[in-house]
């Protein structure tokens, strides 16, 4: 498809865009904010030179963090513009960062929009997280002399096989970008058999997730939570569930069971609807947002509260992965490792393929077919403590043993951005 066809079906899907906004904001409101620079109008002040990176979401957002860290201290006098599509990614950043980035959403695809965007934030060269590909904002900075580069990039073959259907279009934008930092040697392939010939262009850096580092007090964090929770019963997480999966757990739980359940669903705006699921089905629960001890007869415990992922890890004694047990590609199985929390994933975790297969390879993780074998998987870790300590101690040596991708990727910046790089260089 050529790109002006590609930006002709566009405009002609314009009408419906306010319509999917305020659809979407029937559970989210957030997505009545900000619309103006969803079609690239904006009004944050600009006082300094900018570094921009692009992370969809949540999980690009904390993955961006080592990186944002090491740009800022590389380039001082720089401020990081950081963009994203959603109203949770947006909260993540304030979250993280407060007003250490400047952030903004990134507007839809039109050439209009995209110049407008360029032109008023103008910044020295943009950082496209994980496998944003966008044809005209591509297209735009490289006329504006705004090198882009893709990196932590990943491509499923799900994913490449939908953008093989494009030909033309995606081949073109990978061939404009000056460097793709792939994760792994089967994501450089597919994203070379998509376009990217110029095998020069390509660095493989790892998954800069690996090198997100708990918050300093996470122990504190994670000893309280504990504490709130309890030492009696083992504690297993449901964490980062996608819609669906939890009614398939609460079905497949033994009303005999004696861990206690943490339910931690994936979007913030589900949190009632999951509560709805565990009151139909006459479920004691309590929400961690009562932030009370919680009581012998309860059974879950909703995990409704912002920012405490790596607390849960660590109060948790296993952990089963969300959006690995129906076909959504699995959530973040890193940050899970990192705590040392054996993981149980699901069959559907192309989101994390290389790191999954690596985790399971080295002992730090479990593979099941279904919701009920993993709560059956997680029994039995639970009633083993000796397997259970071995697959804690290879979750903490696999996390470890994988870090290193921020370091590679700013070398791979410096090295195929020296251009630009060399102009922002401070003396």
């Amino acid at each position: 498809m050529p790109r002006f066809l590609y930006s002709l079906v566009l405009y002609l899907l314009l009408p419906f865009i306010p319509l999917r906004l305020l659809w979407r904001a029937r559970k989210q409101p957030e997505y009545l904010a900000h619309w103006g620079e969803r079609f690239g109008f904006y009004r944050t002040a600009t006082p300094q030179p900018l570094i921009w990176i692009h992370a969809v979401s949540v999980g690009e957002t904390r993955a961006a963090a080592p990186l944002i860290d090491a740009l800022q201290a590389r380039y001082p006098a720089h401020r990081i513009l950081l963009t994203c599509m959603t109203p949770t990614g947006r909260a993540a950043g304030s979250q993280l960062y407060g007003e250490r980035v400047l952030q903004a959403y990134l507007p839809y695809d039109y050439p209009g929009a995209v110049r407008r965007f360029l032109k008023y934030f103008q910044p020295a060269f943009g950082l496209l997280m994980e496998t944003e590909l966008w044809p005209n904002l591509i297209a735009s900075s490289k006329a504006r002399s705004v090198p882009l580069a893709l990196i932590n990039a990943r491509l499923s073959e799900k994913s490449a096989r939908g953008y093989a259907r494009f030909g033309s279009l995606i081949s073109e934008a990978l061939e404009n970008l000056p460097l793709i930092c792939a994760q792994s040697a089967a994501d450089a392939e597919r994203l070379q058999q998509l376009g990217a010939t110029h095998i020069s262009i390509i660095s493989i850096t790892g998954n800069l997730k690996f090198d997100v580092a708990p918050p300093a007090d996470v122990a504190d964090q994670a000893k309280y939570l504990r504490e709130l929770l309890g030492n009696e019963r083992h504690v297993l997480l449901a964490a980062s569930t996608r819609e669906g999966e939890e009614a398939l757990l609460l079905d497949a739980l033994n009303p005999k069971s004696n861990f206690l359940l943490v339910i931690v669903p994936r979007h913030p705006q589900r949190f009632d609807e999951v509560a709805a699921l565990l009151a139909a089905r006459g479920i004691p629960y309590q929400r961690r947002s009562e932030n009370a001890p919680i009581h012998a007869e309860t059974r879950v415990v909703l995990g409704d509260s912002m920012g405490e992922m790596f607390a849960y890890y660590g109060a948790a004694d296993v952990a089963i992965i969300g959006g690995s047990l129906l076909p959504f590609g699995g959530q973040n199985l890193i940050e899970a490792c990192a705590m040392g929390v054996p993981v149980i994933l699901g069959p559907h975790t192309y989101n994390f393929s290389q790191a999954a297969q690596d985790a399971i390879a080295a002992g730090a993780a479990l593979r099941v077919v279904d919701a009920s074998a993993a709560l059956a998987q997680a029994q039995r870790l639970l009633e083993d403590a000796a397997r259970k300590k071995q697959m804690s101690d290879a979750a903490l040596e696999f996390a470890s043993a994988h870090r290193g991708a921020v370091e590679k990727t700013m070398a791979a910046i410096e090295a195929k951005l020296w251009d630009s790089c060399k102009r922002i260089q401070q003396p």
